[in-house]
């Protein structure tokens, strides 16, 4: 990603300083950095201290399906009801995995190993087979071709990650003749969590082990698999939250999911982007002088795999969905060892997915000139479909935002210019029992609570111009209405 430091002086001199008011009262509009600056960080750790204390009180987590999750949701809806929004908590099925059991023997040791999400249960007491490693090549398990010469009816296969996602590698395992799958990290950093995607994705029993135990089993020989998986349909919600004024023709929508993993209390995953975009909702008020309308959105079951923002909008028809200008999203802004990302809109960076809708290219712009009036010059982050963004991108809806980083390692380069450490994760806590209020880079957050403010408050009041989206109209509504036909 480029930064243009001509965007910052046009961003900011297009926006005078104004303070956050009602309307009613006949205040100035709000705009970018007014409410920036009315963003308190003493709050937003207020909240992330609240949300601890829900996880504290029901079993160390607030995941999906659980008390912890629900009480989450309660404390977000009566902050925002307390603002004056009118809340809805609207409802969805998902299917929540757990692994009871999850064992690897292999040469006459135990190699730790992890069940991919929706996983198949191997049979009871385990399974036993020839373990078969798939080549190493640009397309690791990717490909039906990957195993020409191989015999790999009723073996495990071994593959290493990357490339392609992790039900592609399973189903063409499956296919075949494979009964189970091992994916060996391509990264020095332990285990590979992953999701096969969804229940119906998912054929055979898929594990994860690390990097250096997968160049072990390419030794090959026996192995036995055990996985002890369940999945469950259970209830939960969204809670959605939208400003009174504003055109709701042309809405800029913000999101940050509020479901932690079963394995801790999710406080930088993603408390820290819920109490950002909660103090920018208290801040913003339901009925600011703005321009356009402003839609909060608090996603539920993101970490089964982006079932709340997917179940909201598969939801919308046409007319709806080109209501949305375009969708922020603000997951994990608060990481220890944080980077300083803004996610990818036009591939600039020439890594991974391609560009976002039309549009993103102009919110990536806008929010790496605000982070750079902050005092930090950002990098970029790739759409790589592992947050809320997601199915909005899918939907034709221009999407951007922050993030500070999850697994990935920090960089010499990426030390230098931010602090912190170098070729450690930017977020060791990560999916975690150590993702607590105490691990939070409080100057990061403070940061990017800002920046979300500003980002939030200069879209509503125009989406237009340089770094704009898409108007609505005809052409807009046309041009999502045939995404995905």
């Amino acid at each position: 990603m480029r930064v243009r430091v001509g965007l910052v002086v046009g961003l900011s001199g297009a926006l005078l300083l104004a303070g956050c008011s009602d309307p009613d009262e006949g205040g100035p509009p709000v705009d970018g950095p007014g409410l920036a600056a009315a963003i308190d960080a003493d709050a937003v750790m207020g909240d992330l201290e609240q949300l601890q204390r829900i996880a504290d009180a029901n079993g160390g987590n607030r995941s999906v399906g659980t008390p912890g999750y629900d009480a989450s949701v309660d404390y977000v809806v009566g902050q925002l009801e307390g603002a004056g929004f009118d809340v809805e908590t609207t409802e969805f099925d998902v299917d929540r995995f757990d692994a009871h059991t999850q064992t690897l023997a292999f040469a006459g040791r135990d190699v730790p190993v992890e069940a991919l999400t929706y996983s198949p249960a191997t049979p009871q007491g385990g399974l036993t087979a020839r373990l078969v490693p798939a080549p190493s090549d640009e397309t690791p398990g990717c490909e039906a071709t990957d195993y020409d010469g191989l015999d790999v009816t009723g073996a495990v296969v071994l593959v290493d990650r990357g490339v392609c996602p992790f039900a592609q590698k399973q189903q063409v395992a499956a296919d075949r003749g494979a009964v189970a799958v091992l994916v060996a990290d391509n990264e020095d950093e332990g285990l590979p969590g992953g999701t096969l995607g969804a229940k119906a994705d998912a054929r055979i029993p898929t594990g994860g082990v690390s990097k250096a135990d997968g160049v072990a089993l390419r030794q090959g020989g026996d192995v036995t698999l055990t996985l002890d998986t369940t999945v469950e349909t259970v209830k939960s919600r969204n809670v959605i939250a939208q400003t009174k004024t504003g055109d709701s023709g042309n809405v800029v929508m913000a999101g940050a999911h509020l479901d932690s993993v079963p394995d801790g209390p999710g406080i930088n995953d993603d408390g820290s982007g819920v109490a950002s975009l909660l103090e920018t909702a208290r801040q913003l008020g339901a009925k600011p002088d703005t321009a356009n309308a402003v839609r909060f959105a608090f996603w539920g079951a993101e970490e089964e795999g982006l079932n709340g923002s997917t179940a909201y909008v598969d939801g919308l028809d046409d007319a709806a969905r080109a209501d949305i200008a375009l969708y922020l999203n603000f997951d994990m802004v608060g990481s220890p060892n944080a980077g300083y990302f803004v996610y990818d809109g036009d591939n600039s960076d020439n890594v991974g997915e391609g560009p976002g809708p039309e549009g993103s290219a102009g919110i990536e712009r806008t929010f790496a000139a605000i982070v750079l009036q902050l005092g930090v010059t950002p990098g970029g982050t790739d759409f790589d479909g592992r947050s809320d963004y997601g199915p909005f991108i899918a939907a034709g809806i221009p999407a951007g935002g922050l993030f500070t980083g999850a697994e990935e390692k920090k960089t010499p380069a990426q030390a230098q210019q931010w602090g912190g450490e170098a070729d450690a994760m930017l977020d060791p806590n990560y999916h975690t029992a150590q993702d607590t209020v105490g691990n939070i880079d409080r100057t990061a957050l403070a940061l990017n609570a800002e920046a979300i403010g500003y980002g939030i408050g200069h879209y509503a009041q125009s989406t237009d111009g340089v770094n704009g989206v898409p108007p609505a109209g005809a052409a807009r509504s046309a041009a999502r209405a045939d995404v995905g036909k």
